[in-house]
């Protein structure tokens, strides 16, 4: 816990946005318990107990933990098909805790096994993305608690456009100018009014509470979040047995995964404001042993959240303490207070949560990406519009699998050049410049890239035209670009070089990274080509080649573009 000593000096920040979280929590705790087929009460339990643990041992400053939309989602996917919420609910809790707990276990272990790597692929394009998308998503399912209109739970973002256009004649006025003045006040403090700015979610939150008691409240369809249970978490031993092992591990493998990128991919979209740097494998056991640890407290699975880390940022959080203290208040409500933060409107959190989504799209970066690469674009469209149009889950995984794609099509196609001499002896590509001159008994050759099964057919092509060519029989690589070389791509070097040197020339290699020749020495390849191939640099691999050349051709060359020559 290095941020102790910054958490003594920042508290009244992280306890003011400690109690902005805990408003904001309330209701969805409600509505993520329901989606996953829980009573209300479990997504209290899950928002109190998780973000502790999560935010104490992970690795971000300002990411909150709790039950989230997607993970509620796939909890009721996975449970449901061995139980029924409604007519079986005990065995459906049970199970759902025996499901949390696994997942949790593979999330320790993956951090144990230092795979938080696993997160860097990542791209920054997907993070763009997926916040980006996760941004509009919250907002457009706030619409319904701005316009006062109904919409099924769970619907679409298709289906809630649809469902909020056709019906927008049905707008509840009062719940519109509700949601409408709370978050003008919400940007007029934050923007006018700097000493009070930190606070302007609550202050805004408090007035337009106000504002909606002023015009009639629940008497006007304004909506309020409703009666809020007043008990906390009591202590359960999950019910772990073979067969419900069994039965949930490959849902609790999903859930693990897709808990790990939801809650790392959220706390790398606000280090791209905060510059904080996260570590991918103390996030892995932070989110593990928070679902460990909550699945025996009558808590279900839980991850990062995007609305909740989102308003924790931008309340003003400087360390974890601050989603401590959420789970502390919320205890408080729950216990004292109850009766009061039910009259909280859901229009007067929607009008808030709106400002949140908006303020999750990274203008800026998207503008860089759209003039910078072509590829990152499709890469951040494909996230963007995933998480839109389907799972959030399904959104990550596309723009991932999207990123690699692009790498690896970009790795299996290394650059080749062809190198000369100018009159001043400097070697650059051929192409650059016209007048540059070739040796006629040796090929220069620079290969930027790694010799992997991918770029073997580019690399093996280009070394069989110039074989095929015949006008060489010795061709030095200038290996320093060469970044690693695996077991097809030695194998395939080892094979190549003994075709040279039958061929009465050889293949040479220049600067080749201690790091890229692993496998060669390990595999016996590097024995196989010849140590004596092999030199530290251009001026040494040189001079030690033109001593191999055919002297009759050098006495009538009129290219002489070595100093040896």
């Amino acid at each position: 816990m290095i941020w102790l000593p910054l958490a003594k000096k920042s508290w009244k920040d992280d306890l003011i946005a400690g109690l902005t979280g805990t408003i904001i929590v309330i209701p969805q705790a409600v509505a993520f318990a329901i989606i996953a087929g829980l009573p209300p009460v479990y997504g209290f339990y899950t928002a109190m107990i998780t973000p502790i643990i999560a935010a104490l041992f992970g690795s971000s400053y300002h990411l909150i933990s709790g039950p989230t939309t997607a993970i509620s989602i796939v909890v009721f996917a996975t449970v449901s098909e061995m139980a029924d919420a409604t007519t079986d609910i005990e065995n459906y809790v049970a199970l759902t805790l025996v499901l949390t707990s696994m997942a949790g276990l593979i999330q320790f272990a993956m951090g144990l096994a230092r795979m938080g790597k696993l997160v860097n692929f990542v791209s920054h394009s997907v993070i763009i993305g997926f916040t980006a998308g996760a941004g509009v998503l919250i907002a457009f399912k706030q619409l319904k608690h701005v316009f006062g209109l109904e919409v099924e739970r769970g619907s679409s973002f298709y289906t809630t456009v649809k469902t909020i256009v056709s019906n927008i004649d049905q707008t509840n006025w009062y719940v519109f100018a509700v949601a409408l003045g709370t978050m003008l006040i919400a940007i007029v403090v934050k923007k006018f009014i700097k000493p009070l700015s930190r606070f302007y979610m609550l202050i805004a939150m408090v007035l337009g509470s106000v504002l909606a008691y002023s015009l009639g409240g629940e008497a006007n369809g304004i909506e309020n979040v409703g009666k809020i249970p007043s008990n906390l978490p009591p202590f359960r031993v999950p019910a772990f047995s073979i067969s419900n092992i069994q039965e949930l591990s490959t849902g609790a493998l999903t859930l693990a995964l897709l808990g790990l990128i939801e809650a790392v991919a959220i706390a790398r979209s606000i280090a791209l404001s905060s510059h904080q740097r996260i570590d991918g494998n103390q996030e892995f056991k932070g989110q593990g042993l928070s679902n460990i640890i909550a699945s025996f407290f009558s808590s279900y699975m839980g991850s990062g959240s995007f609305t909740r880390s989102g308003v924790n940022y931008q309340a003003g959080a400087k360390t974890p303490m601050s989603a401590v203290f959420a789970a502390i208040f919320l205890m408080v409500v729950l216990l004292l207070f109850s009766q009061y933060a039910s009259y909280l409107p859901k229009s007067a959190m929607g009008g808030i949560i709106l400002l949140v989504g908006y303020n999750l799209i990274d203008f800026h970066h998207i503008q860089q990406v759209v003039k910078s690469s072509g590829r990152e674009l499709i890469v951040l469209g494909t996230t963007l519009f995933g998480a839109l149009f389907f799972e959030l889950e399904t959104a990550l995984f596309s723009g991932i699998g999207l990123s690699l794609f692009f790498y690896l099509e970009k790795t299996a196609k290394p650059n080749i050049a062809i190198l000369g001499t100018t009159k001043t002896h400097r070697f650059i590509n051929i192409i650059r410049d016209p007048d540059v001159k070739e040796c006629p008994q040796l090929k220069i050759v620079r290969l930027d890239g790694s010799i992997y099964f991918g770029a073997l057919e580019v690399v093996s092509e280009f070394f069989a035209n110039l074989y095929e060519k015949g006008d060489v029989k010795h061709v030095l690589i200038i290996a320093k670009g060469i970044n690693f070389i695996d077991l097809a791509g030695a194998t395939w070097l080892s094979y190549e070089a003994k075709k040279w040197q039958d061929n009465g020339g050889g293949m040479y290699f220049s600067g080749l990274k201690i790091v890229s020749q692993q496998i060669l020495k390990k595999g016996g390849f590097r024995d196989e080509i010849g140590e004596e191939n092999f030199y530290p640099d251009k001026p040494t691999a040189i001079r030690e080649i033109f001593a191999k050349l055919d002297k009759n051709i050098c006495e009538n060359c009129k290219v002489r573009i070595f100093h040896e020559c």
